[in-house]
């Protein structure tokens, strides 16, 4: 396994990429990328240790979607059993992708602690444990500061797990190796992945704009809203469906591996 440099505009053939490999499958992508939301709501809905435990098993999750989307990509139907492909490929591998959903949980509990230091722990609770988000709430200059506050700590987060369930899964590295390959990937790599970030706010800004606009040439502007949500819940299968591609060319490796955890599933 060796570190690959790709140009700027591979971020947005990494976007191209998943939406086309989700449309060659896409009542299974689609179907598994909800099952992944209901085990994370499901999950969600023991206070506080529903959502830790939804941390933890968010590596693994993600690496699911990722050999569905290879599986798709290769013509395949992916199963519901591929979600669990990071829990069944051996006691090795479980252990280690464990440890990194525990140092992941960690890392965002840390984001929440800091985001309560500006808002008293709004923001936190309501991410943690629920409740009802309200005008006044998103109102308040505090909390809005904890929110942007927290998306700007997670983003540095997201990097540093952003390949590691592949590489702890695919190339057997140890979780913390596999977080800092994960963030030199990204940092050598960070003109495609900013063009790859554009795109995909460019694409889910499209899609709220055409969900809108046709919402009202109809005449049903109170249905844009639930339809807005449909819509984005598909978008976001597409996105997560392009993160194998991500993975794929930031890394020159064995396609043997891919092969072998695959059939491992």
């Amino acid at each position: 396994m060796q570190l690959n440099i790709v140009p700027p505009a591979t971020g947005a053939k990494w976007a191209k990429e998943g939406i086309q490999t989700f449309f060659k499958q896409p009542l299974a992508l689609g179907g598994l990328f909800f099952m992944f939301m209901a085990a994370a709501s499901v999950a969600s809905i023991i206070p506080v240790l529903g959502s830790v435990l939804a941390l933890v098993i968010l590596p693994g999750a993600t690496l699911g979607l990722m050999v569905a989307t290879l599986e798709a990509s290769r013509g395949k139907f992916p199963m519901p059993s591929v979600l669990a492909t990071a829990f069944r490929a051996g006691k090795e591998r479980l252990r280690a992708m464990l440890g990194l959903g525990v140092m992941y949980a960690v890392g965002f509990l840390f984001v929440m602690s800091i985001t309560t230091l500006f808002d008293g722990g709004d923001f936190a609770t309501l991410y943690l444990v629920g409740g009802r988000l309200t005008p006044e709430l998103l109102n308040n200059p505090d909390f809005q500061t904890a929110t942007l506050v927290g998306m700007g700590l997670y983003l540095p987060l997201s990097l540093l797990f952003w390949h590691a369930p592949a590489l702890v899964h695919w190339h057997g590295v140890s979780p913390l190796k596999a977080i800092f390959f994960s963030m030199i990937a990204c940092w050598r790599n960070k003109g495609a992945f900013l063009v790859f970030g554009m795109a995909w706010m460019a694409i889910f800004s499209l899609a709220g704009i055409i969900v809108m606009t046709l919402a009202a040439v109809i005449g049903m502007p109170a249905a844009g809203g639930a339809l807005m949500m449909g819509v984005a819940l598909i978008t976001a299968a597409m996105f997560f469906s392009s993160i194998y591609f991500t993975f794929r060319d930031s890394f020159v490796h064995d396609a043997k591996d891919d092969e072998t955890s695959t059939a491992q599933k």
